[in-house]
């Protein structure tokens, strides 16, 4: 029953928006009565917590097995590939994204966000500690910092926004720029 409802607030969040979701309509695409989804969540901000949670999770988990598989790797065949799964995780429900990313009051996704961007940065500060040589920069940690939230702001407008002259493997190719042209300043 929780995964019907849960599937159903996803649903409703895609259809309608963040500003339209309401219990009444997770119940009705639910199928379910508003009192037996009461039983499960006390209110709207309950399934949509659930909801968001559950969607940053999915990105994460992409974006970290990725990194994860390439801990070994070194240069740009390792940064593309990463960053090649960000836009791909990104990509896989760009509805979900565009509520996530534009509809969303900023207080509903930041601590969700900030836990992707600190799992994936964790990763990163430990490849480059790891590998004083890859990089030119003075402390991992910062370096970390600077290159996820790039990349990660470079797909996510990627994705919201598709600019026509800018294609896949251009976004890549200027990521693998951007990142090897930092790292090695």
């Amino acid at each position: 029953m929780v995964e019907r409802i849960v599937a159903a607030g996803r649903e409703v969040l895609v259809r309608h928006g963040y500003d339209a979701f309401s219990t009444n309509r997770v119940a009705t695409a639910a199928g379910v009565s508003p009192g037996s989804l009461y039983q499960y969540f006390p209110d709207k901000a309950a399934i949509l917590d659930v909801v968001i949670d559950r969607y940053w999770a999915e990105v994460a988990e992409q974006v970290a097995a990725s990194l994860g598989d390439r801990i070994g790797e070194f240069g740009p065949g390792m940064v593309r590939a990463t960053a090649d799964a960000l836009v791909s995780a990104l990509e896989a429900d760009p509805v979900v994204l565009r509520v996530v990313a534009e509809e969303l009051p900023i207080g509903r996704n930041r601590d969700r966000r900030a836990a992707l961007e600190r799992r994936v940065r964790e990763l990163v500060t430990t490849y480059l500690a790891a590998r004083p040589e890859s990089s030119q920069r003075p402390s991992a940690a910062v370096a970390a910092w600077v290159v996820v939230l790039a990349i990660e702001n470079l797909a996510l407008r990627w994705v919201l926004d598709q600019p026509p002259a800018v294609s896949r493997d251009t976004l890549l190719d200027e990521m693998v720029a951007l990142v090897g042209g930092y790292l090695s300043a």
